[in-house]
C-alpha cells in the first residue's frame, strides 16, 4: 500500500523531531499495527516490516510505554542485508494510555497520535457508567479531544434521549449516535478522520468499533462475528491494534475490546470528566473540606438536592483512591534501587 505520510498526519510537528534520522538510509513512517516488538509501517514508499533496532529497544527497555504502538511515528532505518529497524519512536501527540494488570502496574499505549479518541458506548451490551467514566478520563488524559459514540442507534426506540442520558457522564464532551446500518451519524465521523486527521476508538467488545471501521473505510478491513445466541453479546475478534488509512486521507485507529480500564497516572483527565464535581467541591466553604459534617459543603447540598447522583459521587471518590494508590507505587518504583548484574 502507498499513501501519502501527509494525508495521515505527517506535519510540522512531527517533521521537527525528524532531523536527526534524515540520512540516506533513513525514512520516516507510520506503524498500523505492531505484533511483539515487529510492526507494519506505512512510508511514501510502500509498506515495510520492521523489528526495534537498538535506540528503540533501549528506550522500551527503561519504559515500556517507549515501545511502537499502532499510531506512533517512526524513524526506519534499512540496512544493506535488507533488514528493516525502528530506530526511534518520534515525540507523540497524543497517546491512550491505560494501567496494566501485572505486578508492576506499568503503562500501555492503547494508541498514538490520535487527534479525537471516540469512547465507544452500545445499547447492546449497555455499558456500566463507571465504565465510560474511567474511559472519558483516558480520552481526557491523553491529549486528544474526547468524543462519546452511541453505536447501534437503529436498535433504540430514541436515540436523542439515550444520548442525553450518557452526556450527564460527560461534561462538556461532544456526543453522537451512530448506526453503521443505516448510515446515521457517520458524516460527522468522517469530518474526523479527514486528510491529516486520525480517529482513535476505545471500548469493551461488542461495542461496534470494528462495524464502524468499516462504515468508515467503505470496506470490510475489521473482522466481526454475529452475536452470542446466548446472551446476545456481540463478540469481536481483533485482538490488536490497527491504524486503518481512510480512502481519500485520514485514518481510523481500533483497539481491541477494553476489558478492564485501569488509571495509570489521570489525574487531569479525572479532573475533566468529573468537572461537575470539581465545580461543587470549589464551591466548599472551607478549602479542606472532607465532604462529611462540614457546615457549608457543596458536595453535601448537590447529595442532598439529588443534582449529584450518589453513585457519580461514589465513583469520584473510588477512582481518586486508586490514583493515589498508583502515584505511592509509583513513587516507590522510582526509589527503588536498580539490581546489579551478576
Amino acid at each position: 500500500m502507498t499513501v501519502s505520510l501527509s494525508s495521515l498526519g505527517w506535519d510540522d510537528h512531527f517533521a521537527s523531531a525528524y532531523p536527526l534520522f534524515d540520512r540516506p538510509d533513513h525514512a520516516p513512517g507510520r506503524v498500523v499495527r505492531a505484533d511483539r516488538g515487529v510492526c507494519t509501517v506505512l512510508t511514501d514508499a510502500g509498506t515495510h516490516r520492521a523489528s526495534l533496532g537498538g535506540p528503540a529497544m533501549i528506550a522500551a527497555a527503561a519504559d515500556p510505554v517507549a515501545l511502537p504502538c499502532a499510531g506512533d511515528w517512526v524513524a526506519l532505518r534499512h540496512w544493506p542485508d535488507q533488514r528493516t529497524t525502528i530506530e526511534a519512536v518520534l515525540p507523540r501527540r497524543s497517546a491512550i494510555v491505560r494501567r496494566t494488570a501485572d505486578k508492576d502496574a506499568t503503562g500501555q499505549v492503547l494508541a498514538a497520535n490520535v487527534d479525537t479518541a471516540a469512547v465507544i458506548a452500545s445499547p447492546d451490551p449497555m455499558p456500566e457508567p463507571g465504565t465510560i467514566e474511567r474511559l472519558l478520563s483516558l480520552a481526557w488524559e491523553s491529549g486528544a479531544r474526547p468524543l462519546l459514540v452511541m453505536t447501534k442507534a437503529d436498535l433504540v426506540a430514541d436515540p436523542d434521549a439515550l444520548i442525553a442520558d450518557l452526556a450527564e457522564l460527560a461534561p462538556g464532551v461532544p456526543a453522537v449516535a451512530v448506526s453503521a446500518e443505516r448510515g446515521t451519524g457517520l458524516d460527522t465521523l468522517r469530518a474526523l478522520c479527514a486528510p491529516g486527521r486520525t480517529l482513535g476508538l476505545i471500548g469493551a467488545s461488542g461495542a461496534g468499533k470494528s462495524t464502524l471501521v468499516n462504515a468508515l473505510v467503505g470496506t470490510t478491513v475489521m473482522t466481526t462475528q454475529a452475536k452470542r445466541r446466548v446472551d446476545g453479546k456481540g463478540r469481536h475478534t481483533t485482538t490488536y491494534r490497527a491504524l486503518i488509512p481512510v480512502p481519500g486521507g485520514g485514518a481510523v485507529l481500533d483497539t481491541p475490546g477494553i476489558r478492564g480500564v485501569g488509571l495509570l497516572d489521570g489525574e487531569t483527565g479525572l479532573d475533566r470528566t468529573f468537572a461537575d464535581i470539581v465545580a461543587l467541591i470549589a464551591r466548599c466553604r472551607f478549602p479542606d473540606c472532607a465532604h462529611a459534617t462540614e457546615p457549608g459543603c457543596a458536595i453535601r447540598d448537590a447529595l442532598d438536592s439529588g443534582t449529584l447522583p450518589t453513585r457519580r459521587w461514589e465513583s469520584w471518590r473510588k477512582l481518586q483512591r486508586e490514583l493515589a494508590f498508583e502515584s505511592r507505587r509509583a513513587r516507590t518504583r522510582a526509589t527503588r534501587p536498580t539490581r546489579r548484574p551478576r
